[in-house]
């Protein structure tokens, strides 16, 4: 197993442990639940290529998600970063620039969630302004 192999595993158990603190669930399901929905909205185009959504929502009770703002959590980027990895494991093509988003929701029961995925069009990376 080569070094960048083992660096990603520590990468991901270090978010699984912050998203467990961050959603007091256990991280498995949740990081499960983003890659159930990646693949049960999966298009096979052809053998070679194979078309997922790019664009998911994570609702959250809004004390949740209100304590999530409060401790200043990047937990969208970990939890976009987690997806594109398995996406990339499975040979997916995204519809379009992956990004997961962390939103709240009136009528969730406090520590659960839901998943949405959609399909945005695909939107040149140039487009998007580069970070400093």
């Amino acid at each position: 197993m080569g070094t960048l192999s083992r660096w990603e595993e520590a990468l991901e158990r270090w978010q699984e442990a912050l998203l467990a603190k961050v959603f007091h669930t256990e991280p498995v399901e949740l990081l499960e639940a983003l890659r159930h929905e990646c693949d049960d909205h999966a298009v096979v185009c052809s053998q070679e290529r194979v078309v997922v959504p790019n664009a998911y929502e994570i609702q959250l009770d809004r004390t949740v998600h209100q304590e999530l703002v409060r401790r200043g959590g990047r937990v969208g980027q970990a939890l976009t970063d987690a997806l594109a990895r398995h996406g990339e494991r499975q040979g997916y093509e995204w519809a379009g620039p992956l990004t997961v988003r962390v939103t709240t929701s009136a009528g969730l029961p406090n520590g659960r969630y839901r998943i949405i995925s959609t399909a945005m069009p695909h939107v040149r990376a140039a487009a998007f302004p580069r970070a400093a």
